[in-house]
Parts: C-alpha cells; structure tokens; sequence
C-alpha cells in the first residue's frame, strides 16, 4: 500500500512538475513585475499562486462529477488528456510555449502601463492553471482509488505550488543567474519527460477503451 501511494505522488508530482512548469514561468513572472517594489513582487507571487491552487483544486475535486454529467469514460478522458499534454510538450521542447508566453508578457505590458494585478491574469490562468494542469488533476483524481490516494495526489499539487512560490519570490536573481540558455535547456528537457509521460497516457487509455469493447 505504501509502495503503490509512493508511487502515485511520484508519478503526480513529476507530472505537475513539468505540467507548471516554474523555471519557465519565472522569466514572465519578472518581467510583468519588473516594474513594481519588492510589496508589489511579494504580493503578486502569492495571489498568484492562490489563484491557480483553487482553480486546479476545484477541478480536481469536481472534475469525476463533470466527467459523469457529460457521459465521458476515464479512459477517453485519459486518450485525451494524453493526446493534449503530448501537444504541449512539443510546444516545451521547440520553445513555442515559452515564444506564448513571453508574447502574451509582452501584450500585457503594452495594453497595461500602470502597476495591475497580473496574479489572475495572465500569471495564473493561463500560465500555471493551464488546460494541461487542469485536465491532469481531473485525472489523476478520477484514477484515485480511495481518499488515502486523493490526498498524495493533492499533496504533490501542494509541494507544486509551493516550490512555484519560492521561485516566484527569488525570480528576479533566479533568472540573472540562469540566463536564457539554462532556462531553455531546462524547458526542453521537461519537454522530453512529458511526452514520454503523454504516450504512456495515451497508450493506456485506448488499451482501456478497446477492452470494453
């Protein structure tokens, strides 16, 4: 039991480790607060990180309810879901995710000269509570086999947000320190892992739909 548990909050955590995607987000994250003090920063990382946390939260604990209203098996959910994060990893190791996001930085900054919130947008939707975060935490909740594996699923999103947070606080020495090339290189790697990740899902949720035929 423990094995199977320690398993799962791996395979989550890992998962949502690339999903979020921190050390790429950090980059943006500097930029739209570039302009503000240290509150401002400060204030910015931890609304942020609220807001995606909730919004990831409340998918995963309705998102089997959901699933049930519209008629959609977990394996077509998983085929899917599989199908979706294999796209975004092609978006990681091309870069095309990280070109978006820093395009969408830029629009915001043109479009808003004054200090605004940017915690529920663009930082936490889309860039951390993303489609791909969403659909995972739906999965990997509706796969959970009991509330013991609800709460290591939850508990890995926790460390997630967690470790965001801290790279939010320090992004601005951060990314001085790692410099495009690094951050680059990280986002590909990421890439790599979930597109393997992606398949497997891919794999398992026709095989589970073809045996039901």
């Amino acid at each position: 039991m423990t094995g199977d548990l320690i398993s799962v909050f791996t395979a989550s955590f890992v998962t949502f480790f690339v999903l979020i995607d921190a050390l790429g987000v950090a980059p943006v994250f500097a930029s739209l607060t570039a302009k503000g003090d240290a509150r401002y920063r400060r204030s910015m990382a931890w609304r942020s990180i609220l807001v995606a946390t909730l919004i990831i939260f409340g998918f995963a604990f309705f998102g089997a309810w959901l699933l049930r209203q519209l008629h959609i098996t977990i394996d077509a959910f998983r085929a899917a879901g599989g199908a979706l994060l294999f796209l975004i990893a092609l978006d990681m190791v091309f870069e095309k995710r990280t070109e978006r996001r820093e395009s969408r930085a830029d629009e915001y900054l043109e479009e808003h000269e004054k200090l605004d919130d940017v915690s529920v947008f663009p930082i936490g939707i889309p860039m951390l509570a993303g489609p791909g975060s969403i659909a995972t935490a739906m999965l990997f909740m509706s796969e959970a086999a009991n509330w013991m594996t609800q709460a290591v699923v939850l508990a890995a999103i926790g460390l997630n947000m967690l470790l965001c947070l801290i790279v939010f606080l320090i992004a601005s020495p951060l990314v001085r320190a790692m410099g495009d090339s690094v951050a680059g290189a990280i986002t590909r790697i990421f890439g790599v892992i979930l597109a393997a990740l992606s398949v497997q899902l891919l794999i398992d949720g026709l095989q589970g739909a073809f045996a039901t035929v």
